[in-house]
C-alpha cells in the first residue's frame, strides 16, 4: 500500500487569486500550489524561484524598447529642488505601457533623488575610483591590525559597502520602498523582469539639483 499523502485539491479560485496577487501565469499558479500542497507563501516563493533562474537567459536578449520617466521632488508645497530623469528599457512596447513598469520606472527615478547614485551598475565605475578607495581603506588602522591573509577580503567588503552606500551604484544600493532593508534595487529589478518575463535594463539616468554644479 503507498504511504503518499494524497494529492491537495487546487481550486480555480486559488489560482486566480495567486494569480491576481503575483501575475504570473495559471498553469505556473497551478503547479505552483501543487507542489507546495496548497501552501500559497510557499507557492509564491516557488514561482519567484522559477521566475528569477529566467532572468540571467533574458539578459541575453536586446532590451530596444522602454520609456523615460521624470520626478520633482516637492517637500511642504515649496518648489522642487531636486529632479530626476530616468530610462527603464524592456524588449516591448507592450510591456513598457504597463502601469506597472511604470510605476517601477517613477519609484526608481525616487530612489535616486533620495540616494544620490553616481553609476547604475558596477561596470560603470571608473576603475581608478575603485583603486583609490582601496588605498585609502588599505591605509586605515583597522586594516592594518588585521592579519595580512585577510586583508584583502577586508578590503573588497569594504568598497562593496561604499558602493552600496547613498552615491554609490543605483543597483546595489538598499531600495527605498524596502521597509526590510533587504532587497537591493537590482533585486527588484529582477523581480519585475521575472514577472513580465522580459529583459529590464536600468539604462541611465540624471539627477539634478538646484545650485549643484556638473
Amino acid at each position: 500500500m503507498s504511504t503518499n499523502p494524497p494529492d491537495i485539491p487546487i481550486s480555480a479560485s486559488d489560482v486566480k487569486k495567486l494569480r491576481d496577487e503575483t501575475g504570473a501565469g495559471m498553469m505556473d499558479c497551478k503547479r505552483a500550489l501543487s507542489e507546495s500542497k496548497g501552501d500559497v507563501t510557499a507557492a509564491k516563493d516557488l514561482l519567484r524561484t522559477w521566475g528569477l533562474a529566467g532572468v540571467e537567459k533574458r539578459k541575453a536578449r536586446t532590451a530596444s524598447d522602454g520609456l523615460v520617466v521624470s520626478y520633482l521632488h516637492e517637500v511642504g508645497g515649496l518648489p522642487p529642488k531636486v529632479g530626476v530623469l530616468l530610462e527603464l528599457d524592456t524588449e516591448t512596447d507592450f510591456v513598457a505601457k504597463t502601469p506597472d513598469i511604470r510605476q517601477l520606472a517613477r519609484n526608481l527615478a525616487m530612489h535616486v533623488a533620495a540616494m544620490e547614485p553616481r553609476w547604475v551598475s558596477r561596470e560603470d565605475v571608473p576603475e581608478d575610483f575603485l583603486e583609490s578607495e582601496r588605498k585609502i581603506v588599505a591605509a586605515s588602522d583597522e586594516v592594518a591590525r588585521k592579519p595580512e591573509n585577510i586583508r584583502e577580503k577586508i578590503i573588497e567588503g569594504k568598497v562593496s559597502s561604499v558602493l552600496s552606500g547613498k552615491g554609490g551604484v543605483l543597483l546595489e544600493q538598499p531600495y527605498v520602498k524596502d521597509e526590510t532593508g533587504k532587497k537591493k534595487v537590482g533585486d527588484v529589478v529582477a523581480e519585475a523582469a521575472a514577472t513580465m518575463k522580459e529583459n529590464l535594463v536600468v539604462r541611465r539616468f540624471a539627477r539634478f539639483r538646484v545650485g549643484e554644479e556638473d
